[in-house]
């Protein structure tokens, strides 16, 4: 598969760079953060909202709503899912990591073509914008002997517990979480687990790409 950097124009439909901002105290902090073998997400982490100009910068992404800095740390290189938001992300890695990312209008009655997902590079220490119409899930690591750790800044409450039984159509079905509509791909863990499958072809996996 081929992994455009995140400078390429091609990634301007996804979602934007971010600049102007200090961002060095929330690196320091997210670099004391757990980062294990597999994939942890955590969606609000006290330390990181303690980070040397943290809510400034929060306060300002997200026009002074109310927000939360978590993590996604860990290693991996396959895709399982796509989720979207009501709202953008921003990320922030320690290290280079890897997006795979497809638009929201790209699915068909409820169902998206893997073929349709691409990757993009995100150098250390580049805050980025993923936003609210773009599918993502978790970043992949660039190097497997430094895995990732990424900042995720969203909205305050995003996927917390909340998963509403029925619903009208096949939309409300896949509300996995708070504000988190997620696609699976049938081989996925979260695919076992209940999850709307709404993910056909392969179950991407970069790790002879990078």
């Amino acid at each position: 598969m081929h992994i455009y950097p995140v400078t390429d124009p091609a990634f301007k439909p996804y979602g934007r760079i971010v600049e102007g901002y200090n961002v060095e105290g929330i690196l320091a902090a997210l670099k004391t953060c757990n980062k294990p073998e597999n994939v942890e997400y955590i969606p609000k982490v006290d330390v990181l909202h303690a980070a040397e100009n943290a809510e400034a910068i929060g306060e300002a992404l997200f026009g002074g709503m109310p927000f939360q800095l978590g993590y996604c740390n860990g290693h991996n290189t396959k895709l399982n899912c796509l989720e979207y938001h009501r709202d953008s992300e921003f990320n922030l890695g320690t290290e280079d990591f890897i997006l795979l990312i497809a638009l929201q209008s790209e699915i068909e009655n409820g169902i998206l073509d893997t073929s349709k997902v691409k990757a993009f590079k995100v150098p250390a220490g580049m805050l980025v914008e993923v936003y609210a119409t773009t599918l993502h899930y978790a970043p992949c690591h660039a190097d497997p002997a430094k895995g990732f750790q990424v900042l995720v800044g969203l909205p305050l409450n995003t996927n917390t517990d909340y998963r509403p039984q029925g619903g009208a159509n096949k939309m409300d079905s896949q509300l996995w979480a708070r504000n988190k509509w997620l696609l699976a791909h049938p081989e996925s863990d979260e695919a076992s687990q209940g999850a709307q499958i709404a993910l056909t072809g392969e179950n991407i996996d970069i790790k002879n790409d990078i």
